[in-house]
């Protein structure tokens, strides 16, 4: 801390200013702090002939955004829900099986080559996948619609445009058309992956559980400020549950693992106490069972214990 207040005021005092801190979470504080009461920084400030504005901003915050569920979003549905393309950190792999006349039980395929997200060459898709990213699911998948219909328009396919609220099935329906057209299929190959993405994403058992952990998270920052954390952590316990108790649309230990690090990254500093070492405690005895239960612990948690 000392060491980047030194290298701090080195660089004020090369620019001739006395700065006025701003700070956001615990860390950025101690470090404004630190910097307001050093002795070199009393005497620059009394020669300095300009003024600057120094924002700290506690980066402990970067694991809210990294586990967080951030609003409506259907690009990030997509890259958290489907599996990642092997040998790809940042691209998934997208079930194809769906225009072809293969019959399989099988949701992964591995007799058809999965479809990607990158599709650098194709104008229409990387307009789709900005829409994907920068717009609301609703828009989203309205635009899905839109490419769609004008691709099949211009291949000369048999579609009727559909007013109203846009359903995976919809979608599915107009990809069916160019099923058997392997012009169509060949010009428009990156459009349908994307789309075959979002499908497979907003049929996914996993979206509506995204949801609820976007409702949970909304929660907490609405009522964090009224409760304390004792009390969130009581809220948390009887949603812990074994395996051999949980549906699909119960959280996992993985899941209780995430919501964790968004609620104490979220919350920063708190005041100890004997309440909240209790509801700790039955938090982490909760989760050490349930662990402990798993009949087939996943790679995290193998990492982990």
């Amino acid at each position: 801390l000392r060491a980047l207040v030194g290298a701090l005021d080195v660089l004020l005092g090369a620019l001739g200013a006395r700065e006025e801190s701003f700070a956001v979470g615990a860390l950025g504080r101690a470090l404004a702090a630190e910097l307001a009461s050093s002795a070199p920084a009393r005497s620059r400030r009394k020669a300095a002939l300009h003024r600057a504005s120094l924002v700290f901003v506690d980066r402990t915050l970067d694991l809210a955004g990294a586990v967080g569920h951030h609003g409506d979003n259907l690009a990030e549905k997509i890259l958290s829900v489907l599996p990642k393309l092997p040998g790809h950190k940042t691209d998934v792999m997208v079930n194809m099986v769906e225009l072809t006349a293969l019959q399989t039980p099988d949701e992964m395929c591995s007799v058809i080559a999965p479809g990607c997200l990158a599709q650098p060459n194709d104008p229409a898709a990387t307009a789709l996948w900005e829409s994907f990213m920068n717009l609301k699911q609703k828009e989203a998948v309205m635009e899905a619609r839109r490419h769609l219909v004008e691709a099949a328009s211009r291949e000369n396919l048999p579609i009727k445009m559909s007013m109203g609220e846009v359903t995976p099935e919809q979608l599915s329906s107009y990809i069916q058309l160019f099923k058997n057209n392997f012009k169509a299929l060949e010009n428009h190959c990156g459009l349908l992956q994307l789309v075959l993405a979002a499908v497979q994403t907003l049929k996914h058992s996993q979206n509506s559980k995204w949801d609820n952990f976007l409702a949970f998270e909304r929660l907490l920052l609405q009522t964090i400020g009224e409760s304390e954390m004792p009390s969130v952590l009581k809220q948390l316990l009887p949603m812990i549950k074994c395996h051999s108790e949980r549906t699909q649309d119960d959280y996992t230990c993985e899941d209780f693992l995430v919501l964790l690090v968004y609620m104490y990254s979220v919350v920063g500093e708190m005041k100890g106490g004997k309440e909240l070492d209790d509801a700790e405690e039955e938090v982490k005895k909760a989760l050490v069972k349930a662990i402990c239960d798993e009949p087939e612990p996943s790679p995290l948690l193998q990492k982990i214990t």
